[in-house]
């Protein structure tokens, strides 16, 4: 749950209210109020790990490679950094509450801030806690499935981080990464998955 990031402990949970209309926003979700949809997305996973009845909330966790091979992530280029940006155990496994705050920040009415939250982390490759030209390449290789050559890249990487660093680094913190999306109105729109 990132603190560091946003003002205070955000729960991507309290979201489900927002995409589902499922809980108060100023309470703690619970379970049993989670829609039947998510449970039966991350049921259908891993049936033999998962149980149907998720009020009784056992530990399971559901492995990164089935997640990854949802129909909903399996064509995303991120769907690695995406899954394991939610996971707990930072290797990409997600317990159902994993999963409810995946789809609760990937939902298309999700606050823009929290989207942002994960964005940078989802982008944030080699988790420093900011955006070098490190995490840019390797980005722009996802994106454009390696087509442009290393002189584009150098080009497109050094653009960005001239256009977006603000206060001069050489590197895009949070601060720097917030403001370059708010000038992106495409950014809601286009950072969501439907289940």
């Amino acid at each position: 749950m990132p603190t560091s990031l946003l003002q205070g402990p955000v729960s991507p949970r309290h979201e489900v209210a927002r995409c589902s209309e499922v809980s108060h926003p100023n309470q703690e979700p619970r379970l049993d109020h989670v829609p039947s949809r998510l449970h039966e997305r991350y049921y259908e996973l891993a049936p033999n790990l998962v149980p149907m009845d998720y009020r009784k909330n056992p530990i399971v966790t559901v492995p990164m490679q089935l997640i990854i091979n949802m129909p909903e992530l399996k064509e995303n280029p991120f769907k690695e950094r995406i899954v394991e940006s939610f996971s707990e155990d930072g290797e990409g496994n997600l317990t159902f509450n994993d999963f409810v705050d995946m789809f609760s920040v990937l939902c298309e009415t999700a606050p823009r801030e929290l989207k942002a939250s994960y964005a940078f982390k989802i982008y944030d490759f080699n988790t420093d806690n900011f955006i070098c030209k490190s995490d840019l390449e390797n980005t722009l290789s996802r994106l454009t499935k390696s087509e442009l050559d290393e002189e584009e890249v150098v080009l497109v990487c050094e653009k960005v981080i001239e256009e977006a660093d603000l206060d001069g680094d050489g590197k895009l913190n949070y601060a720097d990464f917030e403001d370059m999306i708010s000038k992106a109105p495409d950014f809601l729109s286009t950072f969501h998955i439907r289940i």
